[in-house]
């Protein structure tokens, strides 16, 4: 097979959402894709992302919030995916060698306030919501069937 395609998610804490994203796609089509995630702010990975995702039998045991600059000029990425409105507006706007960005807006987990029960019912929404993306955006590319 021809060397795999480079895919960055992109958010802004890279706490919960593209962690999410890059545990979902490495699954799905990790022998197509190298996967990575990065955040333009990095915050730590939030333990409900961990809990929720556990829940669904994935293990982020290692996994850490990077910054965008880790990746920035070090490496071409195929593919630049953001996750929230605030990373797709404060991208940078040129990152050499993408040649597909996406924009996937989905709701920040970590703002949403309420009890543990009720934060964990919305990681849980949103953890459902980027794994039907994720499976979408798959099967679009034909890596998978239907």
């Amino acid at each position: 097979m021809a060397d795999k395609q480079r895919v960055i998610f992109l958010c802004t804490g890279n706490s919960a959402r593209s962690q999410m994203a890059e545990a979902f796609l490495r699954r799905m089509a990790g022998d197509h894709f190298e996967v990575y995630s990065a955040g333009l702010d990095p915050k730590g990975l939030n333990p409900l992302t961990v809990e929720v995702m556990a829940e669904i039998g994935y293990d982020l045991t290692g996994a850490r919030s990077k910054s965008v600059s880790e990746y920035l000029g070090k490496g071409l990425f195929q593919y630049l995916i953001t996750v929230c409105d605030q990373a797709e507006q404060n991208c940078p706007t040129t990152w050499p060698g993408v040649s597909q960005r996406l924009h996937w807006s989905f709701e920040d987990p970590a703002a949403f306030e309420g009890s543990h029960a009720a934060r964990l019912e919305k990681f849980r929404q949103v953890r459902d919501q980027i794994e039907q993306n994720v499976y979408a955006w798959v099967v679009e590319l034909q890596l998978v069937a239907a």
